[in-house]
């Protein structure tokens, strides 16, 4: 875990960084975003403390980053930024195996961590491994840049605009090979942008600054549809939501408390109930809750009335989990040629339903939100 504590950072009278606090948990992907000058590159360099903070604390798992030798430190800290640094007098492979080679690991290791690190950023190693970086492509070259972040083993990344100078194709596929390395590899990174589109492919969680204080920390869905302040929703703009229809989840456009019954009601009770309710379905829940069924007025209206809902109900019934976004939602809706879903949560318990009707509700709701906006 990486610990900001009471973090101030002043050049001659001027403050850049506010009283800063944050914790970041391991195994975190947090992208710092926010306008030129805001100090988000001034406090990635502090954790590998190419930048001293004027006040305050940084701890990394628990320790007092002040207290370890700055060489020590950064040799245990992945950094990438814009012009890759790499070394160009070096082959790719002497690149990749420096920082371990000077950590004094065991070679045979380093070689096959080697391989290992240029397929996992689409590059093959017979190819590229003794090339010099001028041989390479401006994209090929940030990948090896990432891939050598990774080289030391460490448990923190830090990487600052690293694929801003790449056009938008190469950018696209790097969001991609970082996305999965971070998954495979459970690297907690700390990544720098200017770029809205980009923190979302990627983060975890969101940090966006303004004059050295955090504006608002939190999930990218939660900051697309919940923004603390005017200020961060005219930054991520107005129609995110509409633009990344992915946040929106099956949480946010269900039904809640949707009408159910236990398989132990009869047809002439299922039918009263939907009469009552202005309903043609009911789901079917057992004691605790759990969906274990489905019946439709038009399946059980010619049945008889006093047959139990259990030994005619739909047992196979496609159901979505609450945080299945709108793309998927939309998807299974068109492939199972259905015009409801049911949700449920994690221990398989019915907590809403998605209709058409619902949907399109909750994207009016947006719309009048960004009416409202204007």
């Amino acid at each position: 875990m990486i610990q900001f504590e009471n973090i101030f950072k002043k050049y001659h009278r001027k403050t850049v960084i506010d009283n800063f606090s944050l914790n970041i948990e391991a195994g975190e992907l947090v992208v710092f975003i926010g306008p030129s000058g805001c100090g988000k590159t001034t406090l990635l360099k502090m954790v590998n403390r190419l930048i001293q903070p004027s006040s305050g604390k940084i701890f990394v798992n628990g320790k007092d980053i002040s207290t370890v030798d700055p060489i020590e430190l950064r040799r245990n800290i992945g950094y990438v930024i814009q012009n890759t640094g790499l070394f160009p007098h070096m082959t790719i492979k002497e690149n990749l195996e420096l920082i371990p080679k000077l950590k004094g690991e065991d070679p045979e290791a380093i070689e096959k961590k080697t391989e290992e690190l240029l397929e996992l950023v689409g590059l093959d190693p017979t190819e590229y491994m003794h090339r010099f970086p001028k041989e390479l492509s401006g994209g090929q070259q940030q990948r090896v840049g990432v891939a050598r972040a990774f080289s030391t083993d460490s448990d923190i990344i830090l990487m600052d605009e690293p694929f801003s100078a790449l056009d938008p194709v190469k950018r696209s596929s790097l969001q991609e090979e970082l996305f999965n390395m971070q998954k495979e590899l459970n690297k907690t990174i700390i990544f720098v942008t200017h770029d809205m589109d980009e923190a979302y492919k990627i983060a975890d969680k969101i940090c966006l600054l303004k004059d050295g204080e955090i504006l608002q920390y939190d999930t990218p869905e939660n900051i697309l549809k919940n923004p603390a302040s005017e200020f961060v929703e005219s930054f991520i703009g107005k129609r995110r939501v509409w633009n990344n229809p992915e946040v929106l989840k099956a949480y946010d456009m269900m039904i809640f408390d949707p009408v159910k019954v236990t398989p132990k009601r009869n047809v002439l009770q299922a039918i009263e109930i939907m009469k009552e309710k202005r309903v043609d379905s009911l789901m079917v829940t057992d004691q605790n809750k759990q969906l274990i069924g489905l019946v439709t007025l038009k399946d059980i209206k010619m049945q008889d009335r006093n047959a139990s809902i259990g030994e005619m109900m739909e047992s196979n019934v496609v159901s979505v989990p609450e945080d299945a976004d709108l793309i998927s939602v939309m998807k299974m809706m068109n492939e199972h040629k259905i015009g409801y879903l049911p949700v449920v949560n994690s221990a398989g318990q019915l907590t809403g339903l998605i209709t058409r009707s619902s949907i399109l509700a909750a994207l009016s709701s947006q719309l009048i939100d960004l009416e409202v906006a204007f």
